[in-house]
């Protein structure tokens, strides 16, 4: 599970991953050249990063490296420049590194390889790297879409909502009444970080979830669909909502938005 965020502090991809870590209650770190520098002059003090006796960038990275359990790359197109560098570190000190290009990936396909590599690696401190966003300025806003639905919810076999499913399917094979009682046991098996962090966020940001949590409830709830009541109770709910009445996961998910925005009025718990 993943317990760390860390980066080297740049524009672009680096930052992306320390801001959507702050966002949800990641703790987030990572090493910085001396005189916290980047692109845009020395980094804000709100990152918690440490600084590296040297200005080498270099050196930074390849602190990083070593001191992760394994390396995420994200770009537009083939890696150049410091991208290409952290590749060939990690390599070098054969750490587990995996490059998303999103030029020839789909989001969905991307949460769900990164999700497969992080269980498989049993990646808890994750360093993630890409360009600055003087190379790729989209960069930026594309690696939070992606970290955020990998992190928030993931879909490791340690997430405590799976968990909580199993347990359900072990104990009974009832299938909820209507969609507020299929919302309910959801919320029942997230932990309370996950329940404010959900509640914190905005309308336009609910759609990342459709990456991971949209599949899972796909995947562990199929039965639920082949209930005609709960059918009818998600069809009218879509409608309220003014939602795609072919996509229940995303109207179970605004529906658990909307009940976690109304009893979860608190900060995020780190």
């Amino acid at each position: 599970m993943l317990e760390k965020i860390i980066s080297g502090g740049q524009t672009g991809a680096d930052q992306a991953a320390l801001d959507t870590a702050i966002k949800l209650g990641i703790p987030h770190g990572g090493w910085i050249p001396k005189g916290r520098l980047t692109e845009d002059g020395p980094l804000p003090a709100k990152y918690d990063l440490t600084e590296m006796p040297t200005d080498s960038y270099p050196e930074r990275t390849k602190k990083n490296i070593r001191e992760s359990d394994g390396t995420l790359i994200l770009s537009h197109g083939i890696l150049t420049g410091g991208s290409e560098f952290t590749c060939k570190m990690a390599l070098k000190y054969q750490k587990p590194m995996l490059h998303i290009d999103f030029n020839r990936m789909i989001p969905f396909d991307a949460a769900v390889i990164i999700n497969n590599w992080m269980v498989d690696d049993d990646i808890r401190i994750l360093n993630v790297a890409g360009p600055r966003a003087s190379i790729d300025p989209n960069i930026y806003q594309t690696a939070i879409d992606i970290i955020e639905a990998v992190s928030f919810l993931n879909l490791s076999e340690n997430n405590p909502m799976q968990t909580r499913m199993q347990g359900i399917d072990a104990m009974d094979n009832e299938i909820p009444r209507n969609i507020h009682a299929a919302v309910a046991d959801i919320i029942n098996g997230m932990t309370l970080k996950d329940r404010a962090a959900m509640a914190n966020l905005t309308a336009g940001e609910l759609a990342p979830l459709q990456l991971n949590l949209g599949m899972y409830i796909r995947q562990q709830m199929s039965r639920w669909f082949t209930s005609e009541s709960f059918k009818r109770s998600c069809e009218d709910a879509a409608l309220e909502e003014g939602l795609d009445a072919s996509n229940p996961p995303m109207v179970i998910i605004r529906k658990m938005w909307r009940h976690l925005k109304a009893t979860h009025r608190l900060r995020i718990v780190k």
